[in-house]
């Protein structure tokens, strides 16, 4: 197994581990997945996730609180957080004190 498929696998047990209503960053996945400088290949992973893939993917946010994606994607992470009870503040960001999560 590559070193590729390594750290994939360790972001997908670590974003398995979210629990319902709460998130977390791509930052904090790339450290608790062991390469602490590799929050933009968290995004890459997530991006290409399977069609259909059970895995809590709308529980990632960046590092201010704010969902990264756009349009109908923007549009799908957000109300699967809702539908979870985390609310928004004004400008769209999720207060991370509040909702973040923390091992």
């Amino acid at each position: 197994m590559s070193e590729i498929d390594n750290f994939r696998q360790r972001v997908f047990q670590v974003i398995a581990a979210i629990p319902e209503g709460r998130v977390t960053t791509y930052g904090e996945i790339a450290s608790l997945a062991g390469s602490p400088r590799a929050a933009r290949q968290v995004g890459g992973v997530l991006k290409r996730l399977p069609e259909g893939s059970s895995l809590p993917w709308h529980r990632v946010v960046n590092r201010r609180g704010e969902i990264s994606l756009q349009g109908e994607d923007f549009q799908r992470q957000r109300q699967a957080l809702l539908s979870e009870g985390i609310t928004f503040e004004a400008g769209g960001r999720i207060d991370l004190v509040r909702f973040g999560w923390k091992i």
